[in-house]
């Protein structure tokens, strides 16, 4: 692949990143919306755990896209930083290793406590 290639597959892949995390965000925040009306705690327990194990699952989902997506997007910062003369984007692209491993810690770490909060909210009285 050339350098625009590589490029445009970062793009994608980021992308592809923000996509998985729209299911799951519209999720928590229908949850977050009947938490807030009380709706769980009047509600029976079946609908109580349907709702967890509806975020479990889009959350896990979610996390697995998210975190497949940046174990390719390191494997290509790997082809980017070996073009031969790359320009300043790719240089900068090229170098975000770090950050893009920070984004996978982020992902399960944050996904974990996020999920945490959600039985809280719908379990907790």
């Amino acid at each position: 692949m050339n350098e625009k290639d590589l490029i445009q597959q970062w793009n994608k892949m980021r992308v592809q990143i923000i996509q998985a995390q729209v299911a799951p965000a519209m999720v928590l925040i229908a949850i977050t919306v009947l938490a807030a009306l009380n709706v769980f705690s009047e509600g029976p327990d079946a609908a109580k755990y349907l709702a967890l194990g509806v975020a479990a699952a889009t959350g896990i989902l979610a996390i697995i896209s998210q975190y497949a997506a940046v174990r390719e997007g390191e494997a290509l910062l790997l082809d980017l930083k070996k073009v031969t003369t790359p320009s300043a984007l790719t240089k900068k692209i090229a170098d975000s290793r770090g950050l893009v491993s920070l984004s996978a810690i982020a992902i399960v770490g944050l996904g974990i406590g996020i999920f945490a909060l959600v039985v809280w909210a719908v379990l907790g009285n």
